[in-house]
Protein backbone atom coordinates (compact mmCIF):
# COMPACT_ATOMS: atom_id res chain seq x y z
CA UNK A 1 0.00 0.00 0.00
CA UNK A 2 1.35 3.49 -1.07
CA UNK A 3 2.62 5.62 2.01
CA UNK A 4 0.77 8.72 1.37
CA UNK A 5 3.67 11.89 2.41
CA UNK A 6 2.61 14.91 4.67
CA UNK A 7 3.03 17.21 1.35
CA UNK A 8 1.00 15.12 -0.35
CA UNK A 9 -1.64 15.62 2.26
CA UNK A 10 -1.49 19.10 2.19
CA UNK A 11 -1.47 19.67 -1.01
CA UNK A 12 -4.75 17.64 -1.35
CA UNK A 13 -6.23 20.17 0.80
CA UNK A 14 -5.05 23.30 -1.50
CA UNK A 15 -7.99 24.64 -4.13
CA UNK A 16 -5.15 23.32 -6.67
CA UNK A 17 -5.59 27.21 -9.01
CA UNK A 18 -1.79 27.35 -9.16
CA UNK A 19 -2.26 30.84 -8.65
CA UNK A 20 0.76 31.93 -7.51
CA UNK A 21 -0.87 34.33 -4.49
CA UNK A 22 1.02 32.44 -1.67
CA UNK A 23 4.55 33.18 -3.26
CA UNK A 24 4.98 30.06 -4.98
CA UNK A 25 4.88 28.95 -8.50
CA UNK A 26 1.89 26.61 -7.75
CA UNK A 27 -0.04 24.65 -5.15
CA UNK A 28 2.77 21.65 -4.65
CA UNK A 29 5.72 23.91 -3.97
CA UNK A 30 3.38 25.91 -1.02
CA UNK A 31 2.95 22.44 -0.25
CA UNK A 32 6.48 21.31 0.37
CA UNK A 33 6.87 25.28 1.96
CA UNK A 34 4.42 23.87 4.68
CA UNK A 35 5.34 20.32 5.09
CA UNK A 36 8.78 22.33 5.83
CA UNK A 37 7.72 24.98 8.28
CA UNK A 38 8.80 27.47 6.30
CA UNK A 39 5.60 29.01 5.41
CA UNK A 40 2.70 30.08 7.71
CA UNK A 41 -1.29 28.39 6.75
CA UNK A 42 -2.68 32.22 5.84
CA UNK A 43 -1.10 32.28 2.38
CA UNK A 44 -3.55 31.01 0.03
CA UNK A 45 -6.85 33.35 -0.57
CA UNK A 46 -8.29 30.57 -2.65
CA UNK A 47 -8.95 28.51 -0.21
CA UNK A 48 -10.48 30.84 2.30
CA UNK A 49 -10.87 30.49 5.69
CA UNK A 50 -12.26 26.98 5.59
CA UNK A 51 -8.85 25.93 3.98
CA UNK A 52 -6.87 28.03 6.65
CA UNK A 53 -8.85 25.73 9.26
CA UNK A 54 -8.25 22.27 7.07
CA UNK A 55 -4.49 23.38 7.27
CA UNK A 56 -4.33 23.72 11.02
CA UNK A 57 -6.34 20.81 11.68
CA UNK A 58 -4.12 18.61 9.77
CA UNK A 59 -0.48 19.95 11.01
CA UNK A 60 -1.92 20.64 14.63
CA UNK A 61 -1.18 24.61 14.62
CA UNK A 62 -3.97 26.71 15.56
CA UNK A 63 -6.18 28.33 13.20
CA UNK A 64 -4.79 32.23 12.38
CA UNK A 65 -6.59 34.94 10.09
CA UNK A 66 -5.36 35.92 6.64
CA UNK A 67 -1.97 38.35 7.03
CA UNK A 68 -3.05 41.72 6.24
CA UNK A 69 -0.16 42.95 4.13
CA UNK A 70 -1.26 39.50 1.88
CA UNK A 71 -3.91 39.27 -0.64
CA UNK A 72 -7.10 38.49 0.61
CA UNK A 73 -10.02 36.16 -0.04
CA UNK A 74 -12.58 36.85 -2.43
CA UNK A 75 -15.43 35.79 -4.62
CA UNK A 76 -14.68 33.36 -7.43
CA UNK A 77 -14.39 35.09 -10.79
CA UNK A 78 -14.26 33.11 -14.12
CA UNK A 79 -12.15 34.17 -17.19
CA UNK A 80 -14.36 35.68 -20.06
CA UNK A 81 -12.44 36.58 -23.35
CA UNK A 82 -14.31 39.56 -25.33
CA UNK A 83 -13.98 37.38 -28.66
CA UNK A 84 -13.95 40.62 -31.10
CA UNK A 85 -11.21 41.83 -29.33
CA UNK A 86 -8.82 38.63 -28.95
CA UNK A 87 -6.76 38.89 -32.27
CA UNK A 88 -5.11 34.99 -31.36
CA UNK A 89 -1.98 35.84 -29.93
CA UNK A 90 -2.12 32.80 -27.69
CA UNK A 91 -0.09 34.05 -24.96
CA UNK A 92 -2.97 33.62 -22.65
CA UNK A 93 -3.55 29.92 -24.39
CA UNK A 94 0.19 29.54 -22.97
CA UNK A 95 -0.46 30.93 -19.59
CA UNK A 96 -3.63 29.46 -18.31
CA UNK A 97 -2.30 26.21 -16.03
CA UNK A 98 -5.11 23.65 -16.63
CA UNK A 99 -5.44 24.49 -20.40
CA UNK A 100 -8.52 25.99 -19.63
CA UNK A 101 -8.21 28.14 -22.98
CA UNK A 102 -8.56 26.98 -26.57
CA UNK A 103 -8.24 28.90 -29.98
CA UNK A 104 -5.05 28.81 -32.20
CA UNK A 105 -2.78 31.90 -33.35
CA UNK A 106 -4.59 34.49 -35.42
CA UNK A 107 -7.88 32.90 -34.29
CA UNK A 108 -10.11 33.80 -31.53
CA UNK A 109 -9.82 32.18 -27.99
CA UNK A 110 -12.32 31.26 -25.92
CA UNK A 111 -12.14 30.37 -22.15
CA UNK A 112 -13.99 26.98 -21.35
CA UNK A 113 -15.76 28.32 -18.06
CA UNK A 114 -15.76 24.69 -16.62
CA UNK A 115 -12.14 24.21 -16.96
CA UNK A 116 -11.17 27.60 -15.74
CA UNK A 117 -10.02 27.85 -12.08
CA UNK A 118 -10.41 31.76 -11.41
CA UNK A 119 -6.75 32.00 -11.20
CA UNK A 120 -5.93 35.37 -13.36
CA UNK A 121 -2.95 33.87 -15.04
CA UNK A 122 -4.00 34.82 -18.12
CA UNK A 123 -4.70 38.37 -17.72
CA UNK A 124 -0.96 40.05 -17.39
CA UNK A 125 0.01 38.35 -20.84
CA UNK A 126 -2.74 39.78 -22.77
CA UNK A 127 -1.31 42.51 -24.68
CA UNK A 128 -5.05 43.78 -25.91
CA UNK A 129 -6.79 43.56 -22.42
CA UNK A 130 -9.40 41.72 -23.64
CA UNK A 131 -10.01 39.51 -20.72
CA UNK A 132 -12.52 40.15 -17.84
CA UNK A 133 -13.41 38.38 -14.74
CA UNK A 134 -16.76 37.56 -14.21
CA UNK A 135 -17.86 36.40 -10.62
CA UNK A 136 -19.37 33.16 -10.20
CA UNK A 137 -23.65 34.37 -9.05
CA UNK A 138 -23.83 31.26 -6.99
CA UNK A 139 -23.57 32.04 -3.53
CA UNK A 140 -22.68 28.09 -2.53
CA UNK A 141 -19.76 27.84 -4.79
CA UNK A 142 -17.43 28.64 -1.89
CA UNK A 143 -18.40 26.03 -0.14
CA UNK A 144 -15.81 23.28 0.96
CA UNK A 145 -16.97 20.35 -0.65
CA UNK A 146 -17.31 22.26 -3.97
CA UNK A 147 -13.91 23.93 -3.74
CA UNK A 148 -12.55 20.34 -2.92
CA UNK A 149 -14.60 18.95 -6.05
CA UNK A 150 -12.63 21.78 -8.40
CA UNK A 151 -9.77 20.82 -6.79
CA UNK A 152 -9.60 17.42 -7.70
CA UNK A 153 -10.87 17.81 -11.31
CA UNK A 154 -7.76 21.05 -11.21
CA UNK A 155 -5.34 18.86 -10.27
CA UNK A 156 -5.85 16.35 -12.87
CA UNK A 157 -5.92 18.86 -15.91
CA UNK A 158 -2.94 20.69 -14.52
CA UNK A 159 -0.96 17.26 -14.01
CA UNK A 160 -1.76 16.08 -17.79
CA UNK A 161 -0.11 19.72 -19.16
CA UNK A 162 2.83 19.41 -17.03
CA UNK A 163 2.92 15.91 -18.60
CA UNK A 164 2.65 17.10 -21.84
CA UNK A 165 4.41 19.71 -21.70
CA UNK A 166 7.54 17.34 -20.84
CA UNK A 167 6.62 15.06 -23.17
CA UNK A 168 6.89 18.11 -25.95
CA UNK A 169 10.39 19.29 -24.94
CA UNK A 170 11.72 16.12 -24.77
CA UNK A 171 10.50 15.58 -27.89
CA UNK A 172 12.13 19.12 -29.13
CA UNK A 173 15.86 18.27 -27.85
CA UNK A 174 15.30 15.02 -29.24
CA UNK A 175 14.87 16.43 -32.66
CA UNK A 176 17.42 18.80 -32.62
CA UNK A 177 19.98 16.25 -31.69
CA UNK A 178 19.21 13.86 -34.58
CA UNK A 179 19.76 17.15 -36.40
CA UNK A 180 22.78 18.58 -35.68
CA UNK A 181 24.16 14.93 -35.81
CA UNK A 182 22.97 14.80 -39.89
CA UNK A 183 24.36 17.88 -39.69
CA UNK A 184 27.68 17.73 -38.03
CA UNK A 185 29.26 15.05 -40.91
CA UNK A 186 28.38 17.24 -43.99
CA UNK A 187 29.81 20.78 -42.42
CA UNK A 188 33.10 18.55 -41.17
CA UNK A 189 33.58 17.88 -44.79
CA UNK A 190 32.32 20.62 -45.93
CA UNK A 191 35.63 23.11 -47.99
CA UNK A 192 37.03 25.40 -46.20
CA UNK A 193 35.69 24.37 -42.97
CA UNK A 194 37.14 25.18 -39.68
CA UNK A 195 36.82 23.20 -36.48
CA UNK A 196 34.36 24.81 -34.26
CA UNK A 197 37.05 25.99 -31.59
CA UNK A 198 38.53 27.92 -34.19
CA UNK A 199 35.48 29.32 -36.06
CA UNK A 200 34.95 32.08 -33.09
CA UNK A 201 38.69 33.20 -32.95
CA UNK A 202 38.66 33.45 -36.35
CA UNK A 203 35.27 35.42 -36.85
CA UNK A 204 37.26 37.49 -33.82
CA UNK A 205 40.03 38.62 -36.07
CA UNK A 206 38.42 39.41 -38.53
CA UNK A 207 35.98 42.21 -37.00
CA UNK A 208 39.39 43.78 -35.30
CA UNK A 209 41.33 43.84 -38.54
CA UNK A 210 38.36 45.65 -40.06
CA UNK A 211 38.43 48.10 -37.39
CA UNK A 212 42.48 48.69 -37.49
CA UNK A 213 42.25 49.44 -41.48
CA UNK A 214 39.41 52.01 -40.45
CA UNK A 215 41.10 53.58 -38.15
CA UNK A 216 44.87 53.30 -40.24
CA UNK A 217 42.58 54.95 -43.04
CA UNK A 218 41.42 57.52 -40.66
CA UNK A 219 44.99 58.29 -39.41
CA UNK A 220 46.31 58.64 -43.28
CA UNK A 221 43.40 61.15 -43.74
CA UNK A 222 43.77 63.51 -41.17
CA UNK A 223 47.65 63.01 -41.90
CA UNK A 224 47.07 64.18 -45.88
CA UNK A 225 44.62 67.16 -44.88
CA UNK A 226 45.51 70.49 -46.39
CA UNK A 227 47.32 72.50 -43.69
CA UNK A 228 44.51 75.22 -43.28
CA UNK A 229 42.58 72.45 -42.04
CA UNK A 230 41.64 73.27 -38.56
CA UNK A 231 42.74 70.10 -35.79
CA UNK A 232 39.15 69.76 -34.57
CA UNK A 233 38.44 69.21 -38.08
CA UNK A 234 40.61 66.38 -38.14
CA UNK A 235 39.80 64.50 -34.86
CA UNK A 236 36.14 64.96 -36.46
CA UNK A 237 37.43 63.14 -39.58
CA UNK A 238 38.94 59.93 -37.41
CA UNK A 239 35.14 60.11 -35.19
CA UNK A 240 33.54 59.38 -38.64
CA UNK A 241 35.81 56.62 -38.93
CA UNK A 242 35.42 55.16 -36.05
CA UNK A 243 31.87 55.37 -35.99
CA UNK A 244 31.87 53.65 -39.25
CA UNK A 245 34.05 50.60 -38.34
CA UNK A 246 31.86 50.18 -35.09
CA UNK A 247 28.76 50.44 -37.57
CA UNK A 248 30.66 47.69 -39.86
CA UNK A 249 31.56 45.83 -36.84
CA UNK A 250 27.61 45.80 -35.59
CA UNK A 251 26.36 44.58 -38.76
CA UNK A 252 28.81 41.56 -38.78
CA UNK A 253 27.70 41.22 -35.41
CA UNK A 254 23.84 40.96 -36.69
CA UNK A 255 24.75 39.16 -39.70
CA UNK A 256 26.65 35.94 -37.37
CA UNK A 257 23.56 36.37 -35.21
CA UNK A 258 21.60 35.96 -38.51
CA UNK A 259 23.76 32.64 -39.41
CA UNK A 260 22.83 30.96 -36.08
Amino acid sequence: MPVITLVERIDALLPQTQCGQCGHAGCRPYAEALAEGRDPINRCPPGGEDGIRALAELLRQPAIPFAPDAPQPKPRALAYIREDSCIGCTLCIQACPVDAIVGAAKQMHTVIAAECTGCELCLAPCPVDCIDMAPVADPADDKRERVMARAGQARMRYQRRQTRQAREQADKARRLAERAAVAAPAAATAPGHQPAAAQPAAEAEDKNELIRRAMERAKQQAASAPPALAANDKMALIRAAMERAAAMRAEQDQADKDKK
